[in-house]
């Protein structure tokens, strides 16, 4: 083989192994479905809040096309267009979008979004975190899949430190009663193995829900009552309304 045609044959292989814009790879998403989604998204559609936080975190932006309607956080996603909310987005909207990847969640969005938008052709990417070691893994498996695996190290660095400093600070605190709030009508609570449920321990309380049956237990004020949280923590997304009489409310109780 000849000098030139040696230096040929190693460009060939360089560019058949390099990726390209448009190239597709298949990855499996966390519930173990085949995605067939670009080695380098330039499209993508966030169908949750924490979707839009995770991918801006690895260094996404201009490559975020859309978002749902609550995605506040960080600055950046309020100059994204909106597809409605994350339990009922808008087809129309996300279509117009092109995406060429749209990643979803599976405890939020509704089994109909995403199988439509797969039947419609478009890659759907499903997270599935449970509890503070299921988001973990979440961003890990993001970042492998989505050509991000330096940045997801990095976040999951920053926030294992972070927890580490929380919980040296509050080990030898008293250890409150915690009720946190996260539905309005009915009164929605975050239970066992929940990413709130784990945050609430970390920073040294006791979740009054943490012995329920299920992750979402609905409560009506009087068993909230009856467990005597010593702090509620008030959650909502309806940002637009005025929550003062829900503080009085719980204040009234007390």
């Amino acid at each position: 083989m000849t000098k030139k045609s040696f230096l040929s044959a190693i460009l060939l292989s360089l560019l058949l192994h390099c990726p390209v814009e448009g190239q597709q790879r298949p990855i499996m998403d966390e519930l173990g479905r085949t995605v067939k989604a670009p080695v380098s998204p330039r499209r993508i559609v966030s169908l949750a809040p924490s979707i839009t936080e995770i991918l801006f975190a690895l260094g996404f932006n201009e490559e975020i096309a859309g978002v749902t309607s609550f995605s506040d956080f960080p600055g950046a996603a309020l100059s994204k267009p909106r597809i409605g909310s994350f339990v009922s987005p808008s087809m129309e909207m996300m279509v117009s979008l092109k995406p060429d990847l749209i990643v979803a969640i599976q405890d939020g969005n509704r089994w109909e979004t995403i199988e439509r938008l797969s039947h419609l052709g478009f890659p759907v990417y499903v997270i599935d975190p449970k509890g503070w070691k299921g988001t973990l893994k979440t961003i890990e498996q993001m970042g492998n899949a989505f050509g991000k695996r330096e940045e997801s190290k990095r976040i999951l660095d920053d926030m294992m430190k972070k927890k580490d400093r929380i919980v040296s600070l509050t080990r030898s605190l008293p250890s409150p009663r915690v009720f946190y709030q996260m539905g309005l009508s009915p009164v929605v609570t975050a239970g066992p193995g929940t990413l709130a449920d784990d945050l609430i321990r970390m920073a040294g309380g006791r979740n009054i829900a943490e012995n329920e049956p299920t992750p979402y237990p609905a409560y009506n004020t009087e068993t909230v009552m009856l467990k005597a949280p010593e702090v509620i923590v008030l959650t909502s997304m309806e940002r637009e309304r005025d929550h003062t009489h829900l503080v009085k409310m719980w204040r009234d109780w007390k």
